[in-house]
């Protein structure tokens, strides 16, 4: 029994003969049409994958912790660091906060400066009963960075640290900067200039970084991932290129720089997204002329993307920021931050941020995820994605390399038009619910109502300045549009009283059950009262109940057969005290409309543009 082998039982089966029983069941049905998943990204992901989908992946020979560290940095083990960000108002409280979070598994703090110059005796302060050899610290939004990297080298010192201990970074990005304001502070000479004299002023503390590569701003202004991968390459490459020219050594400059990516809720792609990631950076750093592969390593910090979460059903976004940790930490980095559920339209409280901590707690302490070096090795899918994803970035890195560099690129409107094609596209698929966002554009809380929404949560961040020089990236929320259509409704109800929507389940069961579940959800995204219905014998009995609830809105159920006599009954009988709307696509909908039946709803209906024009005929 000992020598058997498992599963010798089962003849191996050949992809050809998968694909001869797929077809079979398709029954003549196209394989791509129904199969392929064209993504985003510009590839197709299949249906399945084989083993023979690794034959020709050189990387598949390495091991973790070699180069081109596709496997991760580590060889041995897979383990992140957990950070938490503070926004420092008042250095003493920031203290204490840091103090109260790194006793509760924080292992990485970020203190948000907003743009704040502190002292020596105020960083030491801030810096206060923290263990800076056992903590990493990191610094954001801060405009004396130079002065700040010596203090804190001071500091270091005056308390006996080693300076190789100091772990941590702060974060000069300069093309991040351009992208979001539209100029730079001063000149572009000047900003590199400064770029170099931190890269100089940090080099006694080997493991501090202090550029920074935000590719989180492309993620959140709607990005695919593939434009997320290839244009924080370019700004990169860049970075490298510039501070060469200035005369450091990309020895100097390599180590210094850390990548900020935002992880969406596209779990297996974000996996191979960091693999890709750091697989095609330590390329890019071979060939600047690293004099070793060790040079070459991507140092990555992640946080969840806030482009995907929600203002409505908020509790949802600890769903989204769950599997965004762990597709994150799967795919390896450094350091991750699990936004709070509830950062898109409040400040956190104790209760978001605990459950924020504990998202990566679970997965490190009970999981043990950050204890097997590269886990995801092997899968025949995410091996795939990791190449195709590194593929298509690479093209974009070259088109961008083609048009100069990163900042000639966006100065020429290439990086925004690619941006922003791609996110006017996701935002057709969210109106349409071909991408669905739980709790506001599919399946809506139906019950909930919100005070009115700050305007500013509701639009996109624009921080251009007056006197930009080009168009910028404004970071948004998918669901945006969705949550400023309901809440235009939530603050007519105040008022007005909230517009009753009433089905009208009449004839076949199955038939009039579904249709129903359909449009309720359908306008439940509007905030509307809808009200449901085990069905009507005739339409007269349903037109008494209908006309009893005072309905503004009727929605006829039934099976496209029965449509044809009943929609124009039902459209005589309303009398225009409603407006009478047909759930589904029938073929006999040319026939209804010709009767005065104008209006239909069913899956290929813009769903946001049908609300919004039943809003104004509502007044609202």
């Amino acid at each position: 029994m000992a020598n058997n082998k498992l599963f010798s039982d089962f003849a191996p089966q050949t992809t050809q003969q998968w694909m001869d029983r797929i077809a079979k069941d398709l029954k003549g049905a196209d394989f791509d049409r129904k199969l392929v998943w064209r993504t985003n990204e510009g590839f197709n992901v299949q249906p399945f994958y084989r083993e023979e989908n690794l034959v020709g992946k050189e990387y598949m020979d390495t091991y973790p912790g070699d180069f081109p560290y596709v496997r991760g940095n580590k060889k041995d083990n897979n383990n992140w660091l957990v950070r938490q960000d503070i926004i420092v108002e008042d250095v003493k409280v920031a203290n204490a906060k840091a103090l109260e979070i790194l006793n509760k598994g924080v292992d990485s703090v970020g203190f948000i400066l907003n743009w704040k110059d502190l002292s020596k005796a105020e960083l030491t302060t801030l810096l206060e009963g923290i263990f800076l050899d056992c903590v990493e610290v990191n610094f954001e939004k801060s405009h004396g960075s130079i002065e700040l990297i010596k203090n804190l080298q001071a500091i270091a010192t005056e308390r006996g640290i080693a300076l190789d201990k100091l772990n941590g970074g702060i974060s000069i990005d300069i093309n991040s900067g351009f992208s979001t304001v539209g100029n730079f502070c001063g000149t572009e000479e000047s900003a590199y200039k400064f770029m170099k004299e931190a890269v100089e002023a940090s080099k006694a503390l080997p493991n501090y970084k202090v550029i920074a590569v935000t590719g989180s701003l492309f993620n959140n202004s709607g990005s695919s991932i593939v434009e997320e991968l290839g244009f924080s390459l370019a700004s990169g490459a860049e970075y490298l290129g510039k501070m060469i020219e200035a005369g450091l050594s990309v020895d100097d400059v390599a180590p210094k720089m850390r990548f900020n990516f935002a992880t969406s809720s596209k779990y297996f792609m974000e996996i191979a997204k960091l693999r890709a990631g750091r697989m095609l950076w330590a390329n890019i750093v071979k060939a600047f002329g690293a004099s070793n592969e060790a040079v070459c390593k991507m140092f990555v910090h992640g946080e969840t993307s806030n482009w995907n979460k929600s203002v409505y059903d908020p509790y949802v976004n600890m769903l989204r920021t769950q599997t965004e940790t762990m597709s994150a930490v799967l795919g390896g980095l450094d350091s991750f931050t699990v936004n709070s559920f509830n950062s898109s339209f409040a400040a956190a409280t104790d209760f978001s941020e605990r459950i924020a901590r504990n998202q990566q707690l679970l997965l490190k302490e009970e999981s043990h995820f950050g204890e097997i070096a590269d886990p995801a090795a092997g899968s025949y899918y995410i091996e795939a994605l990791t190449e195709s994803i590194a593929d298509e970035a690479w093209k974009l890195f070259l088109a961008v390399e083609d048009k100069g560099g990163y900042l000639a690129a966006f100065k020429a409107g290439f990086v925004q038009d690619t941006i922003k094609a791609t996110a006017q596209k996701r935002d057709v698929a969210i109106a349409s619910r071909k991408e669905n966002f739980l709790g506001t554009n599919q399946f809506p809380n139906f019950g909930e109502v919100l005070e009115a929404i700050p305007e500013a949560v509701l639009v996109p961040e624009d921080k251009t300045a007056k006197d930009a020089v080009c168009e910028t990236l404004k970071p948004y929320r998918g669901a945006q549009a969705f949550e400023a259509l309901r809440n235009k409704t939530d603050i007519y109800a105040k008022a007005n009283g909230r517009p009753k929507v009433m089905m009208f389940p009449i004839g076949n069961l199955n038939m009039r059950k579904a249709r129903a579940q359909f449009a309720c959800n359908f306008f439940a995204c509007a905030g509307f009262d809808v009200e449901d219905h085990n069905g009507f014998n005739t339409v007269e009995e349903g037109v008494k109940f209908v006309t009893e609830k005072n309905a503004k809105i009727v929605v006829l159920c039934s099976s496209d057969d029965e449509y044809a006599t009943i929609a124009p009954e039902l459209l005589k009988a309303l009398n225009g005290s409603a407006t009478l709307v047909v759930a589904g696509a029938p073929a006999c909908a040319d026939e209804l409309k010709a009767k005065g039946v104008e209006n239909f709803v069913n899956v290929r209906s813009n769903v946001l543009e049908t609300l919004k024009a039943y809003q104004a005929e509502l007044g609202i």
